[in-house]
């Protein structure tokens, strides 16, 4: 499931998991990026054309002969600066404590953001969701100066987890941090409103800091948001223990820029700073420039309203497509997923492993739900994994290409369909 080569004598072999193994397991398969033969449904990316509403596409960087110059670690203090008055402009009208500049750290992509963090974190248990991002798994062992502790989404429950089962797990686990991808990936669970202010409030009560992944903030499928944050429920910036984490990687569908931020308490921001300085170097100046005009109020408005119209409809079409040909989804209220049971496919398709393994050979992408499972440090022991009959599929590639994936999965149903029945026959 998680392959490496043999590492050479002083290094220890690294996996790759979620995406980047089914990416380069595709690859090995004949993909290339591009190719209409495919329907890649594994993607993390959002798809990064025009949208009808949305505001035009970058076509140009205007740079000066300053631009070649290293950026500071925690990023352009006019870039940092404008990403503290966009989450003023839409959080913290009217509240007296308000973000600067101080409260932000730019950082060269969502995983840099998340590593610089997690490696300032002390000899503690930190609480980490099940299922979630593939990344935490080897981004929670990498330091070893505390431990993961897994908190348990029910599907049952609709993968949701109030702030009182948030409080006993605090107090009954001794967290001293919490982290999770809100709007969740992969199930697309939603914390907003009331629950996300109570979530905060039981932050601060415990003093746990909660560390919100808000890469997916735009993509929220609810009458009457716009944009779901954490941060507008934050009492005082520089206290509360709320991290935010976000970039233009989603939700301005700009993945190849690779600029990220972290946005929290000044002294949290001072040591992810501290941390960029040797583990990353700081964001790209060009990038950052580029990065500029794209965090105006306005323009990040439009941006979300164009994503929640378009992205809005694509999902409809997948879950749509998905229930017809016998997959049970999980309805997501956020993020670009569908997060469906497969068990009552024909085999092998009654699998996510099986599933991907067939689909590679018909020019179909997805990602197995085993990925989520994650273990970081393979603490747990070794055991079929809850998610190993769920797979995740993307909605964030063109609609032509989802609908050219359904018709494949649908190829495949009736093939092994057929192939069951005969079986049985004999």
């Amino acid at each position: 499931m998680k392959r490496t080569s043999q590492a050479p004598p002083g290094f220890r072999p690294v996996p790759r998991t979620g995406v980047i193994y089914v990416m380069t397991e595709a690859a090995k398969h004949g993909y290339r990026l591009g190719d209409p033969r495919w329907a890649n449904l594994g993607q993390g990316a959002p798809e990064t054309g025009p949208l009808p509403g949305a505001p035009p596409r970058q076509g140009q960087i205007r740079l000066t002969e300053d631009s070649f110059e290293y950026s500071p670690i925690d990023g352009l203090e006019e870039l940092r600066e404008r990403v503290a008055a966009l989450y003023n402009a839409r959080y913290r009208t009217g509240k007296k404590s308000q973000y600067t500049a101080a409260n932000v750290a730019i950082s060269p992509g969502g995983r840099a953001a998340l590593t610089r963090l997690v490696s300032t974190l002390g000899r503690t248990n930190v609480g980490h969701f099940l299922p979630d991002y593939t990344a935490y798994e080897e981004l929670l062992d990498s330091f070893g100066t505390f431990v993961p502790i897994p908190l348990i989404r029910r599907p049952e429950a609709s993968y949701a987890f109030s702030a009182e089962e948030l409080r006993n797990e605090i107090l009954g686990r001794g967290l001293s941090a919490v982290v999770l991808s809100n709007p969740a990936n992969p199930t697309g669970a939603l914390i907003h409103g009331e629950d996300l202010k109570a979530w905060v409030r039981v932050g601060r009560e415990l003093h746990c800091t909660l560390i919100f992944d808000e890469f997916y903030s735009h993509y929220v499928y609810l009458d009457g948001l716009e944009a779901v944050s954490a941060a507008a429920y934050v009492e005082d910036v520089d206290h509360d223990p709320v991290v935010i984490l976000d970039g233009l990687t989603k939700n301005w569908r700009y993945p190849g820029y690779r600029v990220a931020w972290t946005v929290g308490p000044k002294p949290i921001i001072e040591a992810v700073t501290s941390a960029g300085s040797f583990l990353d170097g700081g964001c790209s100046r060009p990038m950052q420039i580029a990065a500029l005009p794209l965090l105006e109020f306005e323009l990040a408005a439009a941006e979300a309203r164009a994503i929640q119209s378009h992205f809005s409809h694509k999902r409809t079409s997948m879950i749509e497509a998905l229930e017809e040909l016998g997959v049970q989804v999980h309805r997501p209220l956020g993020g670009f997923y569908c997060w469906g049971d497969v068990s009552a496919l024909p085999p092998p398709l009654n699998s996510g492993m099986g599933l991907f393994r067939a689909g590679l050979e018909r020019g179909l992408i997805t990602v197995p739900g085993v990925f989520f499972d994650i273990n970081p440090g393979q603490r747990r022991p070794e055991r079929v994994s809850r998610f190993a009959r769920f797979v995740r599929f993307s909605f964030g590639p063109p609609l032509e290409e989802i609908e050219r994936g359904m018709d494949i999965l649908g190829e495949l149903i009736r093939q092994h369909g057929s192939g069951k029945r005969a079986a049985e026959q004999r």
